[in-house]
């Protein structure tokens, strides 16, 4: 799997219910800050109907889905990059996921305290926004102090390097994150040397109250507002409603659905969403013995696909034959496809696309 977002937040907004209910992993929940210290991990299948038709059709013994890995990471607060709270853990934590979910908190209840005593989503969003930032300049501040120091043996690297950090360094200070920092290809090296927060890729989850997935109140305009801007996604979520019909079984949790005029759960979105944020699709191998859906990044050629079921696929690699899903469905067999032409054979370069159902030729 190895693809991890990083569930993130102020403490008391739902992080460790929503958690709770993605992965049914059992992380302590209670009304007070700080109850997740250590980051936990849960590891969920991705829904995916595509799995389902072409178990339909495939009559595969086993399936197996893919998966994305959810953190559910400790609360932050004001002054995190100084160490506030559970601050130097906090921003370490976020540094080892590959995106980020941040929940936010969009929904009134007099039980559950708020850290900033009111609700302002957009506040709440900037306090973690700023704490991102803050580390990453302290990041950058420190870098560039050391090649300054390099520096004054005059050699014209070092004297790019020193710019590149000054640029970088002004451009956080503005508030803007790493993410959108338009970089020259010379300057990749430096910048990927950073390991930076704010690169992260980020969704919004917007928490809501039951009410709020049928009803947009401005809290929930506010987080979108700041979702477009940035271009970024904003998912609703009744986590505690999601919480609570998690175990459900699947027709029971269908029609639950149905009943408030949603087409698929909340958590359900997150995950996709989270897919997505990491810019990954999603491949199909079928046998005898199982079908099953396979991760990587999109733009992964066939061989490196390959090596994703076994490294000897990638080493012998010879072929790939193709079939493309939307074939499938409309010749209703493997056996009609392939005698209707619609069987594709490619080589070394070919890019693996989202759907694709691959057979690997390979030399042992």
């Amino acid at each position: 799997m190895g693809f991890n977002c990083g569930i993130v937040g102020l403490p008391n907004v739902g992080k460790s219910t929503l958690f709770n209910a993605i992965t049914a992993a059992g992380a302590k929940v209670a009304n007070y800050p700080f109850t997740t210290i250590e980051p936990q991990t849960g590891v969920v299948a991705v829904p995916d109907q595509r799995l389902e038709m072409l178990a339909k059709i495939f009559k595969p013994p086993k399936v197996i889905p893919t998966t994305i890995g959810f953190v559910d990471i400790a609360g932050l607060v004001k002054n995190a990059s100084k160490g506030e709270g559970l601050g130097n853990q906090f921003l370490s934590h976020i540094r080892e996921v590959d995106a980020i979910a941040h929940v936010v908190r969009c929904f009134k209840n007099e039980d559950v305290s708020h850290i900033e005593s009111d609700l302002d989503p957009k506040r709440d969003i900037e306090i973690v926004e700023t704490e991102l930032l803050l580390k990453d300049l302290e990041t950058v501040e420190k870098k560039l102090h050391e090649a300054e120091k390099k520096a004054k043996s005059g050699e014209k690297k070092i004297k790019q390097e020193v710019e590149f950090y000054i640029k970088l360094k002004n451009y956080l200070a503005s508030g803007k994150p790493a993410r959108t920092f338009s970089l020259h290809e010379e300057e990749k090296n430096y910048f990927n040397s950073l390991h930076l927060l704010t690169i992260k890729p980020v969704m919004y989850v917007a928490n809501v109250g039951e009410d709020g997935l049928t009803r947009e109140n401005d809290y929930i305009k506010a987080v979108l507002e700041i979702a477009r801007n940035e271009g970024a996604k904003m998912v609703l979520v009744d986590a505690e409603m999601e919480a609570e019909i998690a175990d459900m079984p699947y027709q029971e949790r269908e029609d639950f659905l149905k009943d408030l005029g949603l087409s698929e759960s909340g958590l359900d979105k997150v995950i996709h969403e989270g897919y997505a944020l990491l810019n990954l699709i999603t491949f199909f191998t079928h046998n005898e013995k199982e079908l099953r859906a396979w991760t990587v990044t999109k733009g992964t050629k066939a061989p490196q696909a390959a090596g994703k079921i076994h490294t000897d696929f990638e080493r012998g690699f010879i072929r790939a034959e193709v079939i493309k899903y939307s074939d499938l469905l409309k010749y209703g067999s493997e056996h009609a496809l392939r005698e209707k032409g619609h069987l594709a054979v490619h080589g070394h370069d070919y890019v693996v696309e989202d759907g694709d159902v691959i057979f690997f030729r390979f030399n042992v």
